[in-house]
């Protein structure tokens, strides 16, 4: 395939990757953001410990799923920041699968590309923090935050499902946090917050998740935001 999408990690089966769905999730390599809990380090700063996988028989291992799976997941690492999504998608599309992309937001062109060609049903967008503390939660110095902002403006035009999603770390999120995201993206459909779990292949170290109790009340905070909030993880 010209342009052939950089894949590194397919979990043939999942229940949870793609909400009332059975999936297969294809995980490509490489990142822009170098966020210190990230549990998929071997996919953003370690991709030379990771063999590739041939595009073709990932597609080759989809066309045997016709009919078993309800639908793929596109994940990362960042899929968009590579060229042959287009391509990919198009072969899972012409599959019959339905269609879930995981994204962090920081390309909105490719973005509506996906969604102008009707290359996804389903988006899953993280938002890392509050605007403030985007560098600090990235890992990236001076982080621009206009492509995160115009990809949420996209897909809450409503031209595609979709959700937000953070990923809540004890060292990183406070309660006025989950306020500040709730008060940013408000009237969203709906926000999850999920917990975070240490992997052992995270970037960086010394990150904990919270207690059930405690991601309860967050999740109480951003409530008055959002059609629903749920929690992840427990």
């Amino acid at each position: 395939m010209e342009n052939a999408l950089k894949i590194y990690g397919l979990q043939k089966l999942s229940m949870v990757d793609y909400p009332g769905k059975l999936a297969a999730t294809v995980f490509t390599g490489g990142c822009n953001l170098r966020c210190p809990f990230c549990h998929n380090a071997l996919l953003v700063t370690r991709l030379s410990e990771s063999p590739q996988l041939d595009t073709e028989d990932v597609l080759h291992f989809l066309r045997k799923r016709r009919g078993l799976l309800d639908g793929v997941v596109l994940s990362g690492g960042e899929p968009l920041l590579q060229n042959g999504v287009v391509e990919f998608l198009q072969a899972v599309r012409d599959m019959g699968f339905s269609i879930k992309l995981d994204t962090n937001g920081c390309y909105p062109d490719a973005l509506a590309e996906v969604l102008d060609r009707r290359l996804a049903d389903y988006v899953a967008m993280d938002i890392k923090n509050t605007p403030k503390k985007y560098s600090l939660t990235t890992g990236v110095a001076d982080f621009d935050l206009a492509p995160v902002q115009r990809s949420i403006d996209i897909l809450k035009t409503g031209a595609v499902d979709y959700e937000f999603r953070t990923t809540a770390v004890r060292e990183l999120h406070t309660l006025e946090d989950v306020v500040g995201i709730g008060a940013w993206l408000q009237g969203a459909p709906r926000y999850f917050l999920q917990n975070f779990e240490d992997s052992g292949n995270l970037i960086g170290t010394g990150f904990h998740g919270f207690s059930e109790d405690e991601l309860d009340a967050l999740a109480a905070a951003a409530a008055p935001y959002f059609g629903t909030v749920h929690v992840r993880g427990f």
